[in-house]
């Protein structure tokens, strides 16, 4: 049974039988409330950091961020399955799935974040979503192992900053982060983590 996080809740990944997980898929669903009145285009994104939560490689063509216009990270570990513009459909709008295996030991860290494309220019913000929610499925069994619901009134913020997954003793876990930032574009995200 999955388990329901909490902002700051910390759990460690694996499989029922309790051994390590090896592929993970991080989705992102969301609807848009009948206020919003037009489409809400949200963003998946997954920022692989090193030492002292710092990206080793900041260029947003080539380096250590994976979103909608760098849909694969070099190492080959972590991947964008593509673009949602709008949130329709049931289940995962977007994902993002990580080779747990094979992420490169000089990256301690991967964090995953939501923005909302163009949002000021949109006049659009998290307060105009509604059934938003973030989920750690297995991927090899399908399964999922937690979910994290965006239910908290996020009105003015453009970006979330939502978990984590980081090693700890050779062992990958989950850390619900859940921070709204005024931020908007994945270059501001670049610049927190660089």
């Amino acid at each position: 049974m999955a388990v329901n996080l909490q902002k700051g809740q910390r759990i460690s990944l694996a499989k029922e039988d309790g051994s390590a997980l090896h592929n993970v898929t991080i989705g992102l669903g969301w609807d848009v409330s009948a206020r919003a009145g037009v489409n809400v285009d949200c963003d998946a994104s997954a920022v692989l950091c090193g030492q002292n939560d710092k990206m080793i490689n900041a260029d947003l063509k080539t380096g250590d961020i994976v979103f909608f216009n760098h849909l694969k990270h070099s190492s080959g570990a972590v991947w964008h399955t593509g673009d949602n513009l709008t949130g329709a459909g049931e289940g995962d709008d977007e994902q993002i799935v990580v080779l747990l295996d094979k992420v490169p030991a000089q990256y301690e860290k991967i964090i995953f974040t939501v923005t909302l494309y163009e949002a000021k220019k949109r006049n659009q913000h998290f307060g105009l979503l509604k059934n938003a929610f973030i989920r750690i499925v297995d991927s090899d069994s399908q399964k999922e192992l937690c979910n994290y619901q965006l239910s908290e009134q996020y009105d003015g913020m453009t970006m979330l900053i939502f978990g984590e997954l980081y090693r700890k003793d050779g062992v990958w876990k989950f850390n619900a982060i859940g921070q709204p930032t005024h931020d908007e574009w994945i270059a501001d995200l670049v610049r927190r983590y660089s």
